[in-house]
């Protein structure tokens, strides 16, 4: 046989259908994928792998999270290959159908798990926050009525604080004093009103 006639001579190893080939159709592939082969499953994974990456990728953008997610893909198509159903459409359709559902599954995971850290990072932040402001608010009140307290008489001060911050009532207060309840009661209104002026309350009608 001439040079040209070996040239002409078709590849009947490769392009021949039913001569023992195995079959390049996802279809195909899936069928026998869902019967437990292995080997088709691997061709099916060279077949489909490139498309599922890219429409993953489209979803996701993250390289690393979009190849990650291909393979929970394909993973997925090895479990339930028997449930594809040609009635219902292409094995390429199912396929994808699939790697959509599971790329925008991962989108709503990452959003809800960075919605949860953002929570857990403002309350991490006011509660600091918060305790700094009121022990310093808490300082200066202090400051603010001692030093007010200075500003009464003896008899206003020792009234005022015996009622307000050792907790006696009036007549308790007057024994202590050894004085009237009348002049205890005036002396704790004087040195309220002084306080009150000091400290800048306004009192509503």
């Amino acid at each position: 046989m001439t040079e040209r006639g070996a040239a002409r001579r078709p590849d009947h190893l490769s392009a021949v259908p039913g001569s023992g080939s195995p079959p390049a159709d996802a279809g195909d592939l899936l069928r026998l994928v869902a019967r437990g082969d292995e080997a088709a499953f691997g061709r099916l994974y060279d077949l489909v792998i490139p498309r599922v990456y890219g429409l993953i990728r489209r979803v996701l953008r993250d390289p690393a999270q979009a190849e990650e997610v291909a393979q929970e893909v394909l993973v997925e198509v090895w479990r339930t290959a028997t449930r594809f159903d040609t009635a219902r459409g292409s094995a390429t359709s199912w396929i994808f159908t699939i790697a959509h559902r599971r790329a925008v599954d991962r989108v709503r995971a990452e959003q809800a798990s960075a919605d949860r850290l953002m929570k857990v990072g403002v309350a991490s932040v006011d509660t600091p926050y918060d305790e700094v402001v009121d022990e310093v608010a808490g300082r200066l009140e202090r400051q603010q009525v001692r030093h007010c307290l200075d500003g009464l008489t003896e008899l206003q001060r020792q009234a005022v604080t015996l009622a307000y911050y050792q907790g006696h009532s009036y007549r308790e207060v007057a024994d202590l004093l050894e004085a009237p309840l009348p002049t205890v009661k005036t002396r704790m209104r004087d040195g309220l009103i002084r306080l009150r002026d000091c400290l800048g309350v306004e009192v509503t009608a």
